[in-house]
């Protein structure tokens, strides 16, 4: 049987980066991960904002060119609001090479990847898996997605409110657009969410997410129906690929660690409320439960992990939390058309680009 110190369960981006920095601490670690191929079963857009370009050493070459334009539609689609930053506000990447790198970089550190070994769970020390052999542990890390299987086996809090999403990618010819980020608000598509098209120049991603109560002709469906009509649409030149799952938006799970294991990523809830955003909160999450898992293992103290603490990382995000809650009750064409209005004023304008051209990250992990 295989000992590790540490068992990161989930080869996603917050899985591989934490992994990595662990190894880099020395300790033995082991990603175990149910997929075969890093390629298959992608879920997230793969929209990297500003800030998480400046903080992270992210592999230019993998990213697609900057986006600075986003436009908001009202459900009539008709005299979108236009907000463009000075800035590259937005780039997105090849997600299978931006898991390939990730996985490069933690095999790199030390750490093993384990593909094809599907988690069945963890006791006494030692995890099952279908496809592998056990693997005994001294630390396990869920990063195992929105339904954390090992959240619930180390007894820790589990997401119970989510979006669910899906989107159409393709390549599109070179030239033929401007690179932007359409925006439509409009409950009858994507109640509680948007419809999005971001296009930037050689691939356009085209995409519905909502509440999953709400939305009773099935999130495919819908996404089809909106896809034909979409706002930016560029016609494909190359296969399509189709992504979609669960997005938490309850924000950080208030109990996230105990003596056994702790969470990242989604599994964890570090997604923005508000925006559903993932990869830079799953990031900078990586960070901080390297840093308390490393100390931890080495001393053995239990209040080392008091620092991962999520009752504290949700004290600082309130806001974000009513936004969702009011974007949520946005139920009606009539209500998302009046929305748009209050934000052609310049205060609405000034709230929009600070949503979506901020510098603050979520969560703050400082």
């Amino acid at each position: 049987m295989q000992t590790v110190d540490v068992l990161v369960v989930g080869a996603g981006l917050a899985g591989l980066r934490t992994a990595c920095l662990l190894a880099r601490r020395g300790l033995s670690v082991l990603v175990a991960e149910r997929r075969r191929s890093l390629s298959a079963g992608i879920r997230t857009t793969g929209i990297f904002v500003r800030r998480t370009l400046d903080d992270f050493p992210l592999p230019g070459h993998l990213l697609g060119p900057g986006i600075r334009h986003v436009l908001l539609y009202p459900p009539s689609r008709r005299a979108p609001i236009r907000l463009t930053s000075d800035r590259d506000e937005y780039r997105v990447a090849d997600m299978a090479a931006v898991y390939a790198h990730a996985r490069d970089a933690a095999l790199a550190a030390g750490a093993g990847v384990l593909l094809g070994a599907r988690y069945l769970g963890f006791s006494g020390g030692v995890a099952r898996f279908a496809g592998a052999g056990p693997v005994r542990a001294g630390f396990v890390i869920g990063a195992d997605g929105a339904r954390s299987r090992v959240a619930r086996d180390l007894g820790l809090d589990v997401n119970t409110r989510f979006l669910v999403g899906a989107e159409i990618v393709h390549p599109i010819a070179s030239g033929t657009s401007t690179p932007a980020f359409h925006c439509v608000l409009d409950p009858r598509v994507a109640p509680g969410y948007l419809g999005w098209v971001i296009d930037d120049g050689r691939h356009a991603h085209v995409g519905v997410a909502g509440y999953p109560e709400a939305m009773r002709a099935g999130v495919r469906h819908l996404l089809d129906a909106f896809a034909a009509t979409a706002p930016g649409r560029a016609a494909a030149v190359g296969p399509v690929e189709r992504r979609g799952g669960p997005i938490p938006v309850g924000g950080v799970l208030r109990r996230l660690a105990c003596p056994a294991g702790l969470l990242v990523g989604d599994a964890a809830g570090a997604v923005s409320p508000l925006t559903a955003g993932g990869l830079d909160p799953c990031l900078r999450m990586a960070e901080l439960a390297a840093a308390v898992t490393a100390d931890y293992l080495r001393t053995g103290d239990r209040r080392a992990l008091e620092r991962y603490d999520g009752v504290a990382l949700r004290g600082r995000f309130r806001g974000r939390l009513l936004l969702r809650r009011a974007f949520g009750g946005l139920r009606s064409a009539a209500a998302a058309e009046a929305a748009v209005h209050v934000l052609r004023a310049r205060p609405g304008r000034a709230l929009a680009a600070r949503i979506l051209f901020g510098d603050g990250s979520f969560p703050d992990v400082r």
